[in-house]
């Protein structure tokens, strides 16, 4: 592709197929029967060339699960060569350390066939409500009781589903019906991305896309490194401390830019734990990546091209690097404080460009209640976040995660699947960090059950010891906490009981300040304290004299 025609055309054909897997994930979304899928949007999709290398991906999703979904597929060409492949085929694992990172998430790869030939391939994830096991807690010594291990197989074979293996999650799983509805909305959505790309290929005469592909790889590529090369080289080192399970963790990072890429080295973080929250290095390597992805080329697209100029590595076996069969669960609790770890690496090398640390991993509550007489039981994970951090121009965000990017779950949409009422739900006053620009605030949740029956809350919280840092001077976002209605503290993280007729008080983090508080506008202040986000008696503590 040389003259301008050709040029022009590839740019048409580039945008087609961002749309394509765009349809392809709002097909998931709207397909879905678990509140992950359909009201968090907790999925990824993507196209892929025959070689399982990623050509494009939905902007709807999260960027665990597609930058670890983009390294997913060769491992499924690695168990059903493109020979052996036929025309109704599609395949399914959740397996950890080949697909994104622990049970709870289903991923689908479907090939794709123009007139007999092998042309493409399809790959969607979605985090299942359930998978069996301890569920989501992560109490588990080992993978095999975090639920339903799914190889690679096929979840179709051409075009009759594998009743088998349905009958089998059936079986496994205490929302059979929301697991099963989600695993025919992944074949389904797949199908909706073959679809459009068939429809493309037909219009532009295309016989094949891995020219394509190439094309954009190399286009991607180029930009990507010339991004990279405004960059001072050097090696620049961070770490952080959070709270763990069983005692403290700490994350270790060192970047280093050079006319090859950026290479993250995580050599000194912790050994694994005992416990469900170590981290896969496939989602290891998917948030590292997303942190350096945001601060060097945020406008570029992600695709096997711009992720191959950057590599991480991590010492085997330390809770960033989890070998099998390591309880994996709750791997989110390391994965998404990534990007905040490579930013305080990158604060050193470009200026006024890093936001502060925010809450970090999700504060998703999970809430599940026993059968009793004529009531039902449920397990139910409704998402949310405590606040992002201050950025260098504004505030940060409220009540809004990062790096996750999923939505919150409306309240009524978790009140008319359960027994669960929410009766509060308002944002946490004086929680963000102080600062020329204030942290976002993270807010206040408290649920019970209508039903008079006790809950089982899966806490996997973190900042509850050791809050989100601010930068350049501005102060810590507040800890969050968790409690009984009645008064009594519970536990961040494990199993807990929430007697009948009590109710879970879950206060969620804010993010960290930016810059110092004397700094902040009197006016910035002023409109702070009218609308409740600061108290009175924190603005005289942290502002000092912007609060005359």
């Amino acid at each position: 592709m040389k003259d301008g025609t050709d040029l022009i055309q590839l740019q048409v054909i580039w945008s087609r197929l961002i749309a394509a897997v765009e349809e392809q994930a709002r097909s998931l979304i709207r397909a879905g029967f678990s509140t992950s899928t359909r009201e968090a949007g907790d999925v990824s999709a993507g196209v892929f060339n025959t070689g399982g290398e990623m050509i494009a991906q939905a902007v709807t999703g999260t960027p665990g699960h597609i930058n670890s979904m983009a390294r997913s597929v060769k491992h499924f060409l690695d168990v059903f060569p493109a020979a052996s492949m036929s025309e109704g085929d599609v395949y399914i694992t959740n397996d950890p350390w080949k697909a994104t990172g622990h049970l709870s998430d289903l991923s689908v790869v479907t090939p794709v066939f123009r007139n007999g030939r092998f042309v493409a391939l399809f790959a969607c994830t979605t985090h299942v409500v359930d998978i069996g096991g301890n569920g989501p807690s992560p109490e588990s010594r080992d993978v095999y009781g975090e639920g339903l291990f799914i190889p690679i197989m096929k979840i179709a074979d051409r075009g009759v589903m594998n009743e088998s293996l349905l009958q089998l999650v059936r079986a496994n799983v205490k929302e059979p019906v929301q697991v099963e509805g989600d695993i025919f909305a992944l074949v389904a959505c797949n199908d909706v991305g073959g679809q459009r790309l068939l429809t493309i290929m037909d219009e532009y005469g295309l016989s094949e896309i891995d020219t394509v592909g190439d094309e954009i790889f190399a286009r991607s590529r180029k930009a990507m490194m010339e991004e990279i090369g405004k960059l001072p080289g050097g090696t620049w080192h961070n770490e952080m401390t959070i709270d763990g399970y069983e005692h403290p963790i700490t994350l270790c990072a060192a970047v280093t830019v050079d006319d090859t890429g950026v290479h993250i080295d995580m050599e000194g973080t912790s050994e694994a734990s005992r416990y469900g929250i170590n981290c896969p290095m496939c989602y290891t390597e998917a948030y590292a990546s997303f942190g350096v992805k945001c601060l060097v080329a945020p406008r570029l697209p992600n695709n096997a091209a711009t992720m191959a100029c950057i590599t991480v590595t991590a010492p085997d076996d330390c809770i960033a690097n989890a070998k099998f069969p390591r309880p994996v669960v709750a791997r989110s609790t390391i994965g998404m404080f990534l990007p905040d770890l490579v930013f305080g690496c990158f604060e050193q090398a470009i200026d006024d460009k890093v936001p502060a640390e925010s809450t970090g991993t999700l504060w998703n509550i999970r809430l599940g209640a026993q059968p009793s007489g004529n009531t039902r039981g449920f397990m139910v994970t409704t998402f949310h976040s405590g606040g992002a951090g201050a950025r260098p121009a504004l505030d940060g965000l409220s009540a809004t995660p990062f790096p996750s990017g999923i939505r919150n779950v409306p309240v009524e949409v978790t009140e008319s699947i359960t027994s669960l009422v929410v009766w509060r739900k308002e944002f946490r006053p004086d929680s963000g960090g102080a600062g020329r620009l204030r942290g976002g605030l993270g807010q206040v949740m408290e649920i019970g059950n209508r039903e008079d029956a006790p809950l089982t809350l899966y806490a996997r919280y973190e900042r509850v010891e050791n809050p989100a840092r601010g930068r350049k001077g501005g102060l810590p976002g507040a800890p969050g906490r968790l409690s009984l209605g009645s008064g009594g503290k519970l536990k961040a993280k494990g199993v807990l009981s929430i007697p009948a007729g009590d109710t879970v008080v879950v206060e969620m983090p804010g993010g960290g300040g930016y810059g110092a508080p004397d700094e902040r506008a009197t006016e910035a202040l002023a409109l702070d304290l009218r609308r409740g986000f600061v108290t009175e008696d924190a603005a005289a503590r942290h502002y000092g004299k912007a609060a005359s």
